[in-house]
């Protein structure tokens, strides 16, 4: 526990931060599921609205720092090239590979 005011100041700010930080990964990573699952279901629309606002939230947490500038530039990468392969009509675009950006 910290004794000093300061320290214990940092601390709140801290969890606070550690909550948001949190929040915010948590929302992308539903978000990126979510364009993931249209293109599944074959709703090229759906997958172009839902990639819109996966981009802007990854963009919004790069500029937080809340995840690295390169992390969200790679989600955004993978999840437009599989919708580019739907769109030609592939089924599964990059089937061996993991949902894009959900691992650590």
């Amino acid at each position: 526990m910290p004794h000093s005011v300061s320290a214990k100041k940092r601390l709140r700010q801290n969890l606070r931060n550690r909550d948001r930080n949190r929040a915010a990964k948590s929302d992308l990573r539903t978000s990126i599921k979510r364009v993931i699952d249209a293109l599944g279901e074959g709703d090229a629309a759906l997958a172009r609205e839902r990639f819109r606002v996966v981009a802007k939230k990854a963009d919004r947490a790069a500029a937080a720092r809340t995840i690295h500038p390169n992390r969200a530039a790679r989600i955004k990468s993978r999840l437009s090239a599989r919708m580019l392969a739907a769109s030609k009509g592939e089924a599964k675009a990059s089937g061996g590979a993991k949902t894009a950006g959900t691992s650590k």
